[in-house]
């Protein structure tokens, strides 16, 4: 509700659902109903600013049949109010579990409940239990009977030469005899045929610009579900679109990938910024393109540094190792290729690093949500990739053992090598990936 925004709504703000003192708190407009301005003859209106109050109606109607709100059910010309600068609103939608009848006589309460039912269209009235929501159709129903209040500024349901209390018109419409029961209206009481055929036209479209505004609200909606894909993992993603709160979860084994550009503070002290920004937006458009051939998550691109992660959020066994070592493979075969635009005669030099552990993560901040991953693993992948050297893939013992699973993988002892923070560790190259030889009735299962 405090996400929609249309000239012809009036904005929600909040509720109050404590009670006794249960209320909504929405914009105000100053002018009042428009059955208050219709039932007013000091207020002049001449029609082409009675056709204004149409088109205004039908915009706000439009507009909301396009929102998860999809339909009113209790439009009606005292839920149409007026601005100070006379732009008609439509109100009290949504929420209808909140609204009720304020207390009244019998009597009263007898009267009012049918008067109010004058704007509701047949086939609900015929309904045992009518849904609060109401219909579209339901919808331009009402819209037409509101059209005619402003056309004959007679009140609702204005009958030529008939005088009917409000509850014989609830039987006569809901009854749904042929000739149909409806209010009067001729051709002759409006100025023009023009006026009356836009006003018909309008009505007659209502549904078509609902699609049309639901269309376009469904495509944007899209567009901003995806971005979020982009930015978090879907699963992770579905949890915050249904306002669900998600909790950090830990990984018993993940493999993590990282990878900077050597030289890069140079390079970037050497070229302009746009030429930094068009170095690494190609860089990381091929690395996106190529990734996404491999069953890995992107966590985060900082400057030169690219984090990719595999075995979380969706666990697969251990094929997360053999997943980031392919992926690396491919990533740095595409290095190789790989020309700078500014620099086209320089071979761009990327380091690269693997490890594999157990790993927490979980969703940071609300403003900008952030997946991040927590734990040693991801410091000891970035020493693995700090501590290595220019197109080479230096991986750590923990994550060769779980690639010797594959046997398939070429790795080089590198010996021990000290790293900051971490000791001595005995660290290896990958140097590529034979093909499989099966022999007949093999059958290899690495989870």
């Amino acid at each position: 509700m405090k996400d929609l925004q249309n000239d012809h709504i009036v904005r929600f703000v909040g509720a109050c659902i404590d009670y006794p003192n249960q209320c909504l708190l929405t914009e105000y407009c100053p002018k009042g109903s428009l059955q208050d301005v219709l039932e007013n003859d000091q207020i002049k209106l001449d029609w082409m600013f009675r056709y204004s109050i149409m088109q205004d109606i039908v915009r706000g109607m439009a507009y909301l049949h396009g929102t998860e709100i999809r339909s009113h059910g209790n439009l009606k010309s005292t839920n149409c109010v007026v601005d100070s600068r006379f732009v008609v609103k439509i109100t009290d939608f949504g929420l209808h579990y909140f609204r009720t009848n304020p207390e009244a006589s019998e009597e009263e309460s007898a009267y009012r409940n049918f008067h109010n039912k004058l704007w509701t269209a047949p086939e609900l009235l015929r309904m045992h239990s009518r849904p609060p929501e109401g219909t579209q159709k339901g919808d331009v129903y009402s819209f037409a009977i509101i059209c005619q209040e402003i056309v004959y500024r007679n009140g609702v349901f204005y009958l030529h030469n008939l005088d009917l209390t409000p509850e014989e018109i609830y039987g006569k419409v809901r009854n749904g005899l042929k000739p149909y029961f409806r209010p009067t209206l001729e051709e002759y009481d409006c100025p023009c045929d023009e006026l009356a055929d836009k006003t018909q036209q309008y009505a007659n479209n209502l549904e078509a610009l609902v699609e049309e505004r639901t269309a376009d609200y469904l495509q944007q909606k899209k567009k901003a579900e995806d971005l979020l894909y982009n930015m978090l993992p879907r699963s992770v993603a579905l949890q915050l679109i249904r306002g669900e709160s998600v909790t950090a979860e830990s990984y018993d084994s993940v493999s993590i990938y990282f990878s900077d550009i050597c030289g890069f503070t140079a390079m970037s002290a050497e070229s302009t910024p746009m030429q930094v920004v068009d170095l690494l937006n190609d860089l990381y458009t091929t690395f996106d393109s190529i990734i996404e051939n491999f069953d890995v998550y992107k966590v985060e691109t900082i400057g030169d540094a690219y984090m990719v992660v595999s075995g979380l959020p969706e666990r697969n066994g251990h094929l997360h190792a053999r997943e980031i070592a392919r992926m690396s493979l491919s990533l740095l075969e595409a290095v190789l290729s790989f020309r700078i635009r500014h620099r086209p005669k320089e071979q761009l030099k990327l380091r690269i690093g693997m490890h594999t552990g157990p790993v927490c993560c979980g969703v940071v901040g609300h403003k900008m949500p952030r997946y991040c991953l927590f734990g040693d693993t991801v410091n000891t992948a970035s020493r693995m990739e700090s501590n290595g050297l220019p197109l080479r893939i230096h991986v750590s013992s923990t994550c060769k053992s779980v690639l010797d699973r594959f046997g398939v993988f070429e790795l080089e002892s590198r010996g021990e090598v000290e790293m900051k923070g971490k000791g001595s560790m005995h660290t290896y190259w990958l140097l590529g990936e034979r093909p499989i030889q099966e022999s007949p009735g093999t059958t290899l299962n690495i989870l």
